[in-house]
């Protein structure tokens, strides 16, 4: 499905809509399927996650992963006034989307995460914790356990920076394909490792994926509803 073309009205391709539709979807029915706890069984045969606490899942694998994307977002913000790399060759218009679609992805997810009702697998009684399995969709009620894992605020640090492929497309097609497959990548496999460590399941990560895509697809639409009726490819310099 080409995803590339944009709509005459938002500026989004209309295969990004179909993908964000069918996303959407299937996301309910996995819900629904309630694989997210067959899957944790596999990470804890056991009964107990015994990679929780290993390196370098714990580790660079977590806490260096987050220090990265913060020091990504600042990249983002300095190149508004000093770009760098490839956010030379886009205007300031397109930098700021890609930021402000980075932003937006992680707002979304931790205000999400705020007021969930759901805790991590780790937290479940059959896996020595004190909340019972109830799925992340049942607010208020709360599961007995602390709450707050759903979506995944980890995964983020790669989904974020989805809103690329919409900032970089015009100018630089290939950086664009490279920064979409990259950001659902890093996603993924950071999804896994907290997966594997039971600090989720794995429909929180594709439910933060969804989110960071759906916050790009937004700021795409703001971008192209706000630029200047006439207005085509701008030239990399614009600096001013």
């Amino acid at each position: 499905m080409n995803i590339s073309v944009p709509s005459s009205t938002s500026g989004v391709g209309r295969g990004a809509w179909w993908c964000t539709l069918i996303g959407f979807a299937l996301l309910l029915a996995w819900d629904a399927a309630g694989a997210d706890l067959q899957l944790a069984r596999l990470a804890a045969p056991g009964g107990y996650f015994d990679l929780r606490e290993q390196w370098p899942l714990a580790g660079p694998l977590h806490a260096g992963v987050r220090q990265l994307a913060w020091a990504l977002a600042l990249w983002l913000l300095a190149g508004l006034w000093w770009p760098t790399g490839v956010l030379r060759r886009i205007p300031r218009s397109a930098r700021l989307q890609w930021l402000a679609g980075t932003l937006l992805g992680l707002l979304l997810v931790s205000a999400f995460k705020h007021v969930s009702q759901s805790s991590c697998p780790w937290d479940l009684i059959e896996f020595g914790g004190v909340a019972s399995y109830t799925g992340h969709w049942g607010w208020p009620a709360g599961d007995g356990g602390p709450g707050h894992c759903f979506p995944a605020g980890h995964a983020s640090a790669g989904f974020a920076f989805v809103g690329g492929y919409f900032a970089l497309r015009r100018c630089a097609p290939l950086h664009a394909q490279a920064c979409l497959w990259a950001s659902l990548a890093a996603g993924l496999v950071l999804g896994l490792v907290q997966q594997l460590r039971g600090a989720h399941f794995m429909s929180h990560t594709l439910w933060t994926a969804w989110i960071c895509w759906a916050a790009a697809i937004a700021t795409q639409a703001v971008a192209h509803l706000a630029a200047p009726p006439a207005a085509g490819i701008r030239a990399a310099h614009d600096t001013a």
